[in-house]
């Protein structure tokens, strides 16, 4: 029986209340798994819970600061400012939401952070307020509008960085913006300034998060540095955007081996860089697969092909395959379309690619994951 419907348990906690909190403690078991095995912590909505970053992502951006003091502007449950908190002397954590604040201010305690400082208030107003300069900035603008839906522009985001980029650079040196992973790279590239480097997070093929280091006054060659965090290893590749653009491809038909780069190079956009780095051959311009006759180690899937055949119903037909793992790569057709034309099941140990090859034809790469 749902805990809503039962008597209350406890004189001064509601029922709802307490749902609230199981609700939101299970869903921190594997994103959150300090707070979730840490005694005393107490949960925001689920909500909540599910805008903040995980503890990986956490860890990872907490990694690109350093110094004394760093401001979170849009600190929500306290997760970034936690693990900013183990790198850097002095966090304020800034919380228009009241009730927010309060909690995280709670569980600073409880995790024995001691050296980040709860502010109930505007990021934006308090770095106006204060007379201090700090080492860094972090913000993590709302992708929430005000009838709750999803928005990925950052002129759409609140606070408006954009617009407020000049306020953040005469307080700081050095800004960390985190952004959603369908923000479209080149876009946020033409609306920001003085970006050093961007970084693009994925957990297990995944892109989570992109990161954007802004330094006042740089005028430099960007950056954009790759992970993909697996439970096996990090996979990272970093790239100059000059060097992407000088950069050119080889190409060929299907060799031996095929590569498929991860989630996170392909949003990095560093489909030459990529094969150069590697040597490997492209089988496309637009076509981002990789080819190679010796097999070698990659940040992505690798597969041994077994079988090259035109796309045509006869051909995959006489080979039987009723079950596979189906990738598209600049192909007319969608992998529900293939899937219902060919009658072909999803998993199994075949992994099949369609694409486009080089001689601009729809081909089909049989193989088998290495």
């Amino acid at each position: 029986m749902s805990v809503l419907l039962k008597k209350p348990y406890f004189e001064l906690v509601s029922n709802k209340e307490l749902a609230e909190q199981l609700e939101s403690r299970k869903k921190s078991e594997k994103k959150l798994n300090t707070w979730f095995s840490t005694s005393n912590i107490y949960y925001p909505n689920k909500l909540n819970i599910e805008q903040t970053s995980s503890e990986i992502t956490a860890r990872y951006k907490s990694e690109i600061v350093s110094g004394k003091s760093l401001v979170d502007l849009t600190g929500g449950f306290g997760v970034d400012s936690y693990f900013f908190s183990k790198r850097i002397d002095h966090v304020f954590h800034c919380e228009i939401n009241k009730n927010l604040s309060e909690i995280a201010s709670h569980n600073f305690e409880v995790l024995g952070a001691d050296n980040i400082e709860a502010n109930a208030e505007s990021g934006l107003d308090f770095i106006r307020n204060s007379e201090r300069n700090f080492d860094w900035i972090y913000i993590d603008p709302s992708r929430r509008n005000d009838i709750k839906q999803r928005v990925f522009l950052l002129s759409d985001c609140q606070p408006d960085v954009i617009e407020n980029l000049d306020l953040l650079f005469s307080k700081t040196g050095y800004i960390l913006i985190k952004t959603a992973p369908l923000l479209d790279i080149s876009a946020g590239i033409n609306e920001l300034k003085h970006i050093k480097e961007i970084h693009i997070v994925a957990l297990n093929n995944e892109v989570k998060e992109l990161l954007w280091v802004l330094e006042r006054g740089f005028k430099g060659e960007v950056t954009i540095k790759t992970v993909n965090k697996t439970k096996l290893d990090d996979q990272s590749f970093s790239f100059g955007l000059d060097q992407e653009r000088k950069c050119d491809s080889s190409f060929s038909l299907p060799l031996s081996y095929l590569y498929e780069p991860n989630a996170a190079i392909l949003k990095s956009g560093a489909f030459k860089t990529i094969g150069h780095s590697y040597q490997l051959k492209k089988l496309q311009e637009h076509t981002h697969l990789y080819t190679s006759d010796e097999l070698i180690d990659f940040p992505g899937r690798r597969f041994k092909i077994e079988k090259v055949l035109p796309y045509n119903k006869k051909e995959l037909k006489r080979n039987a395959i009723r079950k596979a793992n189906i990738t598209t790569r600049n192909f007319p057709d969608s992998v529900a379309d293939i899937r219902k034309k060919f009658r072909i099941k999803d998993g199994g140990e075949h992994y099949i690619f369609f694409a486009t090859n080089l001689e601009k034809k729809a081909t089909v790469i049989i193989g088998s994951k290495v």
